[in-house]
């Protein structure tokens, strides 16, 4: 296991930013600036982490350009294009110090806030998220949409998850350690935060608007984590189906009976075959529906079952260091890698050291 830190033990605490990336280079020149006068002003040791999620635009070499010269910056590079979600778990489990703040890098999560985060974190919480009581540049639509995502995972899950709280928080070592047991294939980060308990608390905050660059979540990419996240928590809408299935079956023998009813002892015609043809479609829409719903926790299970390594690093880079396979990683960092499903050419090459040394 890591080696924990103690706030009280340290005449110096350390905090890191990790910050995931896919195509940003319009908005890192911005962002690198922005975290040294960050750095600047506060009196923790403050590093950065980035996780650069298979760019293919040229962010990989810009900011290793612009921090050549500067310390306390690294870079961990997928071989692919992994997702954000896991983008953020390599980060956390290789982050090595006191407190890691994961904020993206969009400029959309302020550092100011992160700075409020950090100060709060000394008064004793464990996990420290930031609201987000305004959204700039976004349309009503959009808006409307997150709030009400937010309290659908909220009744279906049972979780006591904040609302409207994305991946923006800071999480004390003790979280980060606890965040490295989980080994899903599909992690939902801020609801395996929830998840875990700790003092938590919320800051509100206003996200303002990019100034640069496009969002790289598209509404399917979007629907999708949504949907992955309520099925990560909670079976309800498969008691759900069955349910409504049984509501549907009832209603449809008491239909029934009223149609025999009618014909044999009134002898009336029943006319409006053509409606309860489109009805029949409407209810076999239903059932594919649901059937889908089904088929989603079942492929869920399929994609846990087959232990693939959730995502591969390519290579890490540490500023004013050596460029590599993950030379850069304290040997505790890489053997958890390792443990944890996580893939590099040189955890690979130890992992089989050690078992021809057994």
């Amino acid at each position: 296991m890591a080696k924990d830190h103690s706030r009280a033990g340290s005449t110096e605490l350390m905090v890191t930013l990790v910050i995931p990336l896919l195509n940003e280079e319009e908005v890192i020149p911005m962002l690198i600036s922005e975290i040294e006068l960050f750095r600047a002003r506060r009196p923790e040791s403050i590093s950065v982490l980035f996780i650069d999620d298979g760019s293919c635009d040229a962010s990989n070499a810009l900011i290793r350009t612009i921090t050549s010269t500067l310390s306390g910056y690294r870079v961990i590079r997928f071989s692919r294009n992994f997702g954000h979600q896991l983008a953020v778990t390599a980060g956390l489990h290789a982050v090595d110090a006191d407190a890691a703040i994961i904020m993206d890098a969009d400029l959309q999560d302020p550092l100011d806030v992160a700075g409020e985060m950090i100060d709060t974190w000394k008064e004793g919480f464990d996990v420290v998220y930031g609201v987000r009581k305004k959204r700039a540049g976004v349309s009503s639509i959009v808006r409307l949409s997150y709030q009400l995502y937010y309290r659908l995972f909220s009744r279906f899950t049972d979780l006591d998850a904040p609302l409207d709280a994305g991946d923006f928080r800071l999480l004390s070592r003790r979280v980060i350690l606890a965040y490295r047991e989980f080994g899903e294939q599909q992690p939902y980060v801020r609801g395996l935060i929830a998840w875990m308990g700790f003092d938590q608390i919320g800051i509100d905050y206003e996200r303002p608007a990019r100034p640069a660059g496009t969002s790289k979540y598209s509404w399917h990419r979007l629907l999708q984590l949504g949907f992955d996240g309520i099925a990560s928590f909670s079976g309800k809408p498969l008691r759900y189906a069955v349910k409504l299935g049984l509501v549907l079956s009832a209603l449809s023998v008491f239909g029934l009976i009223w149609a025999l009813v009618e014909k044999l002892l009134f002898h009336t015609d029943l006319p409006g075959w053509a409606s309860l043809v489109f009805i029949g479609f409407f209810f076999g829409g239903l059932q594919l529906f649901f059937l889908g719903v089904v088929g989603s926790y079942v492929a869920r299970v399929y994609e846990e079952v087959k232990m693939r390594p959730r995502f591969i690093i390519q290579e890490s880079w540490t500023s004013g260091g050596a460029t590599g396979t993950g030379d850069d990683e304290s040997g505790e960092n890489r053997e958890h890698m390792v443990e944890s499903g996580v893939v590099t050419p040189q955890s690979e090459q130890a992992g089989h050291s050690r078992n021809e040394k057994r």
